[in-house]
């Protein structure tokens, strides 16, 4: 009765486990469910714009309020064909500045596209005010008594272009004295300095503060770009001497006067999950900053100066740095150390395990580009762990062995003091000690393993290495779930089946070689264990058919390497196939 009771309490314990995990799942390892598609990084369906784009809400007051600029919302396109531009053109970047207001409103990004389709074109990051996804970088002063330029301030440029080898400075004059500049220079990847310039040819001494903030409308779109436990995407930065993960755009708009203040910042942007967007000043700087929503549906990040007085005929110069690209780890890394841009590698959201998903990233990208193949990538590091596992699982085995043969001991003990639970735990643990044998060996390789999965689920959801890499057939997105299941023929139906449906290809692989996995071990002498380990394989399978599809391919190899070793250790302890003497 009690064996038949156990088993009940195990069927049902594992389908609680199958339900409950779509929405554990959900919340805390959200998996794109198809290919990442990228149109417009902002975007907020048609919101309202702001009524004063590129003016700063929060900290110095700007000297003069510019006109209201028309909320009405146009195409991209038609905004950047109205000329007043110079274009911006690197390796990496390409897009243009504005005149109108001094703005950097333009970027799309060369080397990624929006979809995984060969023809689709690049994704755009920033786009001008005035469409509904508005997303830009402006910089500009405050002043007391004196104009300062402004949002629909036109600017004369003296280059035609800006690339890396071509610096562009802009400058107007208020003709009362002062007069202003913007040096432009870009590198190779996505960091623009502006050295901002105020020189003051008056006859008297003014006060001036100057500015540089991101100004975006509207929230990610993406059902997988919302902020999670373990994906933080929204507000960031390093303000108040820490990174800052726990800002989101709600907690801005709830905010006392919609915005959260700092007293320092290194620097302070926007992040997607594969994107961001940043302002940085000069190293070593002292610059206030705050994160905060002018209007509903649009959001800043921005850093102040302290106002300084400008004597007559004296100009203060004062240098700001604008991050607009890929979250590449290689180059956080390059700008942090050699730019001192204080830990800018923090945009990725690592987590606590940072010291150890960083190691996975680095030779897991080592090994891609050896191979050529992220999935051959993940299955020789599938291997190489293995290989480092290799003398743990030795003592597993051997640990399984021995419980194999002391096992009719135990069940001599069990049925001697089956009445004294306390006794029988003692002689139990005096009888391990006497034979030189630890319980717990076999669980130590499941438990390393939970760390590895989860790197190699942080990594394939964060980094923008991953983002759209193929495996073979019909795995062309490894970030991502595998598109053929079961329930749409393989992908030849149009839609994407519920979570706990969705049994692709892959899922199927990993449940049937699970099951092999599970034959080759001894038949437990309990009928629970064997009931339930014949049930696991198939739950496992529901329960990871979510997943990206290069955590299946590492799962499924790492089960056929997890064949062929217990094939290799069990003519190395025959005693583990052979039944347990009565």
């Amino acid at each position: 009765m009690d064996d038949k009771r156990n088993l009940i309490a195990a069927i049902l314990l594992s389908v609680a486990i199958l339900i409950g995990w779509n929405f554990v799942a959900e919340k805390f390892f959200p998996t794109p469910d198809k290919p990442d598609v990228t149109t417009t990084v902002a975007g907020s369906n048609g919101a309202p714009a702001p009524a004063t784009p590129g003016q700063p809400s929060a900290l110095p007051a700007p000297g003069t309020p510019a006109a209201s600029v028309a909320a009405a919302t146009r195409p991209v396109e038609a905004i950047l064909a109205e000329g007043q531009r110079i274009p911006i053109e690197t390796p990496a970047l390409s897009g243009s500045i504005n005149l109108v207001g001094a703005r950097v409103d333009d970027v799309t990004l060369n080397k990624y596209r929006q979809t995984i389709e060969k023809d689709a074109p690049p994704v755009r990051l920033f786009a001008p005010a005035g469409t509904k996804s508005a997303y830009f970088a402006s910089l500009g002063w405050s002043a007391q008594g004196v104009e300062v330029p402004g949002p629909n301030t036109v600017w004369t440029a003296n280059g035609t272009k800006l690339t890396p080898a071509t610096p562009l400075t802009l400058s107007w004059s208020n003709g009362t004295g002062q007069n202003f500049r913007i040096e432009y220079s870009i590198d190779d990847n996505y960091l623009i300095t502006a050295k901002q310039t105020i020189a003051n040819t008056g006859a008297a001494p003014i006060t001036a503060s100057s500015f540089a903030l991101i100004d975006r409308l509207g929230k990610p779109t993406d059902p997988h770009e919302q902020d999670s436990w373990t994906i933080h995407v929204g507000p960031t930065g390093f303000l108040g001497g820490k990174s800052v993960f726990d800002v989101n755009y709600d907690d801005v708009e709830e905010a006392d006067g919609r915005s959260v203040r700092y007293n320092s910042a290194a620097w302070l942007g926007f992040t997607d999950k594969y994107w961001l967007a940043a302002i940085v000043p000069a190293k070593g700087e002292r610059v206030t900053a705050a994160i905060s929503s002018p209007s509903a549906n649009n959001y800043q990040t921005l850093f102040a100066r302290d106002f300084a007085a400008v004597a007559p005929g004296k100009q203060v110069t004062v240098t700001s740095r604008v991050f607009a690209g890929a979250k590449e780890v290689n180059i956080l890394s390059a700008y942090q150390d050699d730019q001192g841009i204080t830990r800018l590698s923090n945009a990725i959201d690592w987590g606590w395990f940072e010291f150890f998903e960083v190691p996975i990233f680095k030779l897991l990208d080592w090994l891609f580009k050896q191979v050529g193949n992220f999935g051959v990538a993940i299955m020789i590091l599938t291997l190489i762990i293995r290989g480092l596992m290799f003398p743990i699982a030795q003592r597993q085995f051997a640990s399984m062995a021995q419980m194999r043969v002391v096992q009719p001991k135990m069940k001599a003990l069990q049925e001697r003091y089956k009445e004294d639970k306390p006794k029988m735990q003692q002689e139990l643990m005096k009888l391990y000690k006497d034979e030189k044998i630890n319980p717990l060996a076999g669980c130590l390789p499941i438990l390393i393993q939970i760390p590895i999965f989860y790197a190699l689920y942080k990594v394939l959801m964060l980094t923008i290495e991953m983002r759209h890499q193929p495996f073979a057939l019909w795995i062309r997105d490894l970030s991502a779930q595998d598109p053929a299941m079961i329930l749409n023929l393989f992908g030849l139906l149009p839609f994407t089946p519920p979570s706990l449906l969705s049994i692709g290809i892959l899922a199927v692989i990993l449940g049937i070689t699970m099951w092999l996995q599970f034959r080759l071990n001894p038949t437990p002498t309990d009928p629970v264990q064997e009931q339930v380990f014949k049930i696991m394989p198939w739950l496992f399978m529901f329960i990871m058919a979510p997943f990206a599809a290069g955590l299946l391919l590492y799962w499924i190899t790492n089960n056929l390497l997890s064949i062929a070793q217990q094939q290799w250790m069990y003519r190395k302890f025959p005693q583990l196939k052979a039944a347990p003497a009565k």
